[in-house]
């Protein structure tokens, strides 16, 4: 039986009908990891993961209670911390790190008896947006090795895409969940800002992140999500998002007018435009007005590099991180430790963020942001009055080459332009593959709900799927 074709739900469910044994899975996908090394998605295989599998193999030969995942393997991004295992943010600063303590979502996959087989892949700091800027040699796109996984989630993304695992774990702070996943052809999700608990996990601008699921299905994305979600002590923008059910029969989309003469000033793509017709079906489609939903993009770039800025400042080569040789002072040993630890694109951003919160400049740039993204919740608030999900292109068009743009960052900045807004306002958003493209790469959709509307926004999605598979694009 090939694993790697089946989904996380799947996988649950012929391990708890003993159909086959935890062992035998996290063989087979340890096995895939070593074989498509090539791509570069999962930088480290966690080989006691056999010994777990073991484990979970004897309570259910036992008849004991076992947890929601029991027996499926799950990879986490590199910046999420596993105690005693590496946690390096792709960086030259971290690389010989060992997480002290183990963080609050793998806690809870763990109480749920899934089994961590390894860490992905990412950009520095999950700085990023094609899964380049990493210590460890750039992703591949499981699909295309040519081409980019997307970031700064893309080893998640080209992990499950290519079959190494059925689940892995993201972060995404502008995107960086939906982006790759869009690129990769599969389904990846970042929930209502403080449903999943950030501790233990290393986000480069906190006010912005949340940790998901990338996952070939929408099914297993919402019962991963569910198992993450919770308020936690250690964390206190958690919520309770109770995932309430107020589902409808018929849904209605809006197509924000803004978002959409942007995507066609810069994209050829027909698909789009004959899906919206094909939804008619199913949907009620409307327009929608957020007249300064554009802005998000300029508002992220200044906020995100601010709050990098801070979180940044605790690697300074004195503490726990890596500190350059042949220093002869303390200004030395920050210059040194700092200007050899971080890379390129890291280093932009901290430039970026002392810029805008400098003397003279803070109101000109980082309270105009704060005030603008303020702005954007309260239109995407007045949109959902008339809608009850926001429907748009993830990205521009599929991935791009590898190489392509990493010398251009405002290209690459402007991948994020669709996916930003969502934290920017704290809303949920999913990406789910809905084309090919002409140069046989997927394309994928995304959809923004209320906040604590994921319930409803996984419902649509689903609806949407299977309006999509009634027949060929």
């Amino acid at each position: 039986m090939n694993f790697s074709e089946l989904t996380v739900l799947q996988i649950k469910d012929l391990i708890a009908n003993k159909k086959v044994t935890s062992e035998e899975v996290v063989k087979h996908f340890i096995k895939v990891c070593e074989d498509k090394k090539v791509l570069n998605a999962v930088v480290e295989i966690f080989y006691d993961a056999i010994d777990r599998a073991k484990e979970i193999d004897q309570k259910i030969a036992k008849g004991e209670k076992i947890g929601a995942l029991a027996g499926v393997p799950v990879a986490i991004k590199d910046n999420i911390l596993f105690k005693g295992k590496k946690m390096g943010c792709a960086s030259k600063f971290l690389q010989d790190f060992v997480a002290p303590y183990t963080s609050t979502i793998v806690e809870k996959l763990l109480k749920e008896d899934a089994i961590i087989i390894g860490r992905t892949n990412m950009d520095e700091f999950a700085m990023g947006s094609s899964c380049e800027n990493t210590c460890y040699g750039a992703c591949h796109n499981a699909l295309n090795p040519e081409y980019v996984a997307g970031g700064s989630s893309g080893g998640s993304a080209s992990a499950v895409t290519g079959g190494l695992v059925p689940c892995a774990i993201g972060t995404d702070t502008g995107g960086s969940i939906r982006q790759p996943a869009s690129l990769c052809g599969i389904v990846g999700v970042k929930p209502t800002y403080g449903t999943v608990s950030r501790f233990g996990i290393v986000a480069f601008a906190s006010s912005l992140d949340q940790a998901s699921p990338l996952t070939k299905d929408i099914e297993s994305s919402l019962y991963v999500l569910k198992i993450m979600a919770g308020k936690d002590a250690h964390d206190g923008t958690t919520i309770d998002n109770k995932f309430e059910k107020n589902l409808k029969q018929k849904y209605t989309l809006g197509v924000c007018k803004q978002l959409m003469q942007t995507f066609k000033n810069a994209s050829n793509d027909k698909h789009f435009d004959e899906t919206i017709e094909k939804l008619k079906n199913n949907f009620d489609i409307v327009e929608v007005d957020v007249p300064h939903i554009t802005n998000s993009l300029a508002s992220y770039y200044i906020l995100a590099p601010a709050e990098a800025t801070s979180n940044l400042a605790r690697f300074d080569g004195v503490k726990y991180t890596r500190r350059a040789e042949n220093t002869k002072d303390l200004e030395s040993v920050y210059v040194k430790s700092r200007s050899e630890g971080f890379g390129k694109e890291v280093k932009r951003r901290i430039m970026l963020g002392n810029f805008v919160l400098s003397s003279g400049y803070f109101d000109a740039y980082y309270n105009k942001a704060k005030k603008v993204q303020r702005l954007i919740r309260q239109e995407l608030k007045e949109a959902f009055k008339a809608c009850d999900a926001i429907i748009m292109p993830t990205t521009f068009g599929t991935a791009f080459k590898l190489g392509e743009k990493l010398n251009n960052p405002l290209a690459m900045y402007l991948e994020d332009l669709f996916t930003v807004p969502a934290n920017i306002a704290g809303i949920p958003a999913i990406s789910v593959p809905y084309a090919t493209a002409d140069n046989g790469l997927p394309l994928g959709m995304q959809f923004f709900a209320d906040e604590r509307e994921e319930e409803k926004m996984y419902d649509i999605a689903k609806t949407f799927e299977q309006t999509i598979k009634g027949g060929a694009l």
